[in-house]
């Protein structure tokens, strides 16, 4: 039985026989626990965890030096330090007495940050954007999982209190159950980006990972000044929701439904063939994505356009390296 049936079955989410395998395939409107489990094997075949030198599976490496099993440096011995840590080679080859020091080995956090904004509750093709960002999501999780991380995830919210930071399995599932409640339909209490960044700085510490999934004129309206600072002591990866019908408009009538006053909804058309209403189309989709990609590469984070019928795991190679693509 495959890990994301063994799941889905113990949280009665699943029915029985081979009908789950079906279910783990959303409609591309909401995202569903099951088809988020289920992206469990996109992250298979990344790299395994470091591992020290007895082959026991280890955390990220920590900038402390101190106790752990990755040896770091040598230097001479101090009044204090453990004899048992003597270099006997330096030692001998200085003439001076010299001690190992060993790298402290500390679990890093991995950081979901959810954008809410309503725009994001819209697609044209295969899926929703928010959907696509649930997806992104759970990647990410089951990523830090693998890593051997602890993953939390937050929105902008002044109510609701974060996913707290867990490691294994189970963390994961809990992060992956926040993304479906969050992406199913927008929270009626949404504070914005700004919001959901500010509980960001206070969970996050020196060495974590951080994934904002982001619509573009959320990224807008921060202040340039908070990137760098983020940059400087984390790994900040921002994915930039899109869709195809944003960026690349037919050059038709395109209809709408209109709400009014009074709730009711009629049909207007936007004539997207005449060149000034593709320019006003573009400086409302296409500028700010532009925008957004250019101020948070300049600013040292790691950015990824992610369109909404492009692969939940395109991003992936972000994660881990230094520079972003």
């Amino acid at each position: 039985m495959l890990f994301a049936e063994r799941i889905a079955k113990a949280k009665g989410i699943a029915p029985k026989g081979r009908a789950y395998r079906g279910s783990a395939v959303s409609d591309g409107l909401q995202p569903t626990l099951t088809e988020l489990i289920a992206l469990r094997s996109a992250v298979l075949g990344r790299r395994p965890p470091k591992r020290g030198r007895h082959g026991v599976s280890g955390h990220a490496l920590s900038p402390l030096r101190g106790r752990g099993m990755e040896y770091a440096e040598s230097r001479e011995y101090a009044l204090g330090d453990d004899a048992r840590h003597i270099d006997w080679r330096l030692t001998a080859r200085s003439g001076r007495p010299h001690t190992k020091l060993f790298q402290a080995e500390r679990e890093r956090l991995t950081l979901i940050v959810a954008d809410t904004a309503p725009a994001l509750y819209f697609g044209t093709r295969v899926r929703f954007k928010s959907v696509q960002a649930a997806r992104a999501g759970a990647i990410a999780a089951w990523a830090a999982i693998r890593d051997g991380d602890r993953v939390a995830a937050l929105r902008g919210s002044v109510q609701e209190a974060p996913v707290p930071p867990a490691a294994g399995p189970r963390g994961a599932l809990r992060v992956l159950d926040a993304l479906v409640r969050w992406y199913a339909q927008p929270p009626t209490e949404d504070a914005g980006l700004g919001v959901a960044l500010d509980h960001a700085q206070r969970l996050l510490r020196p060495g974590s990972r951080l994934l904002v999934l982001a619509d573009p004129t959320s990224v807008a309206a921060i202040a340039d000044r908070r990137w760098p600072a983020l940059a400087m002591h984390h790994e900040v990866v921002v994915l930039l929701l899109s869709d195809p019908l944003e960026r690349d408009p037919p050059r038709a009538a395109l209809p709408f439904l209109s709400a009014t006053a009074r709730d009711r909804q009629h049909r207007v058309e936007l004539d997207l063939a005449t060149p000034a209403q593709r320019r006003r189309w573009g400086d409302n989709f296409v500028v700010p994505i532009d925008a957004a990609r250019a101020q948070l590469k300049a600013r040292g984070v790691r950015v990824h356009v992610l369109s909404s019928e492009a692969a939940s795991d395109e991003w992936l190679p972000l994660f881990g390296t230094r520079q972003a693509a």
